[in-house]
């Protein structure tokens, strides 16, 4: 056996492209599949374009603001000037009273130009949220391959539809494949993982010897497995265990081996 990974897609629409068959060898980062994105990009277009038009009330409302600020340095400066008359009996407190009011309602004006701005911005960071969202979408609907290895099965083709999760290739790691073997309890304080082992692979030409490494060991006994052939053999307790074997091409999946230590 070796490492498996279940390439899938994480977008729903057409697939465009599926680059690869069963049996070809894969790089990590190769692009195994293209998902259509055409609703995603309208989707982008839209927001972008209400961005830019919630933005654009901005620069109106900046305007306001300067407005109201040179209307409040004018009616300072009347206020100045009747101050000094009322100071003179020139003027009356009720001039004086509409001269503060004047100033205080354009100030508040101002206040609330300032509020709009603010809820301007909060919904274009709202917008860019949605805007980040869908590149992200976009980016994933190139499915790239996650490892190299070789593609054991292909589940999708050019033209169907993908859905989020929907599982496109079967992909194994072929450079290092995994020997299942069975240890008894005798032969269990003999090794431990990280040991390295020698392994013998039924091959078509005979037996090829390799050096694995055991890279793990059940906890647990159980019964040997069925597979084994004889029935006195399957009564006996073993300890599972996984032993790791650098490939040179040769090995496959399924083949049949053994371990001395």
């Amino acid at each position: 056996e070796t490492d498996e990974v279940i390439v899938s897609s994480e977008n729903s629409g057409k697939i465009l492209l599926t680059a690869f068959s069963e049996g070809e060898k894969v790089n990590m980062g190769a692009v195994m599949a293209v998902t259509d994105t055409a609703n995603l990009v309208l989707q982008r277009s839209q927001l972008l374009a209400q961005k830019e038009s919630v933005l654009a009330q901005k620069a109106g409302l900046f305007a306001s603001i300067a407005v109201s600020d040179q209307q409040i340095t004018n009616v300072q400066k009347d206020q100045v000037r009747i101050k000094k008359m009322l100071a003179d009996g020139a003027s009356t407190p009720k001039q004086m009273d509409d001269i503060d009011g004047q100033i205080a309602l354009t100030g508040k004006q101002k206040k609330a130009y300032s509020a709009q701005i603010s809820a301007i911005e909060k919904s274009a960071e709202a917008v860019d949220a949605q805007i980040a969202v869908l590149n992200d979408r976009i980016s994933t609907s190139v499915v790239k391959a996650p490892i190299s290895g070789i593609i054991l099965e292909k589940y999708a083709e050019t033209g169907e539809l993908a859905s989020p999760g929907k599982s496109l290739y079967k992909l194994a790691n072929m450079d290092t494949l995994i020997l299942r073997v069975y240890v008894s309890g005798p032969q269990l304080t003999q090794v431990k993982v990280g040991s390295q082992v020698k392994v013998m692979i039924d091959g078509i030409d005979g037996i090829k010897e390799s050096t694995g490494t055991v890279a793990w060991i059940s906890s647990e006994a159980e019964f040997t497995p069925k597979i084994i052939q004889t029935r006195e053999e399957r009564v006996k307790l073993v300890y599972a265990a996984k032993v790791r074997v650098p490939n040179d091409g040769s090995l496959k999946l399924g083949m049949p081996g053994e371990i001395k230590f």
